[in-house]
């Protein structure tokens, strides 16, 4: 019963599933580790499931390796619609300290923040394939690409720039005061000058 229940959530959520939504379906944890024995179901990163064939989401894969973890940079700027790259490698701010396993995963590019800005403008999102990850805001992204200028590349740097001065979205009392925490007022102000 709790297998073919498991199966139909699997199903309705596009062929993947999570720990979290078994548990709060009513059904234990074991199930999960039954069906991965059996081979119904594959483990694709901790309290992630999917069928054999899933293609995973690399966003919740990585963003499921820690708690802490917030996406930033270039690719909160794709997420945002910042940016139309497509990343091949996932930028990703973690507090000082961290020494957990995305330090050893490829595709990601670590940023390391004190812990009192760590959430400074978070917030949460569906990925791209719709599971709920943690993104820094339009606003804060724009501070963080500004302070780590030498950090992301030119042209993504220029359009992002370009369209936030140009959204009729753009907050620009949040960018200031989120500025004035991060300690860049001069340099935000100084590129806002010039945009708008």
């Amino acid at each position: 019963m709790n297998y073919g229940k498991i199966l139909r959530m699997v199903e309705k959520n596009d062929g993947c599933i999570t720990t979290n939504e078994v548990v709060n379906n009513g059904i234990e944890r074991r199930f999960l580790t039954n069906m991965v024995k059996k081979g119904t179901l594959v483990k694709i990163s901790k309290g992630y499931y999917g069928l054999p064939n899933y293609i995973a989401d690399e966003y919740y894969k990585i963003a499921s390796k820690s708690k802490n973890a917030r996406f930033s940079m270039a690719t909160a700027l794709y997420l945002h619609k910042l940016s139309d790259r497509n990343p091949l490698v996932y930028n990703v701010t973690l507090p000082f300290g961290y020494s957990g396993s995305l330090q050893n995963q490829k595709n990601v590019i670590l940023n390391f923040v004190n812990r009192d800005i760590l959430d400074l403008g978070v917030m949460e999102m569906l990925s791209p394939f719709g599971m709920k990850i943690k993104v820094y805001d339009v606003e804060r992204t724009i501070c963080d690409i500004i302070k780590n200028k030498n950090k992301i590349d030119g042209e993504i740097f220029s359009k992002a720039l370009k369209d936030y001065a140009k959204s009729k979205d753009k907050n620009l009392n949040k960018l200031a005061s989120y500025a004035k925490i991060m300690k860049i007022e001069k340099k935000v102000a100084l590129y806002m000058e010039v945009l708008l």
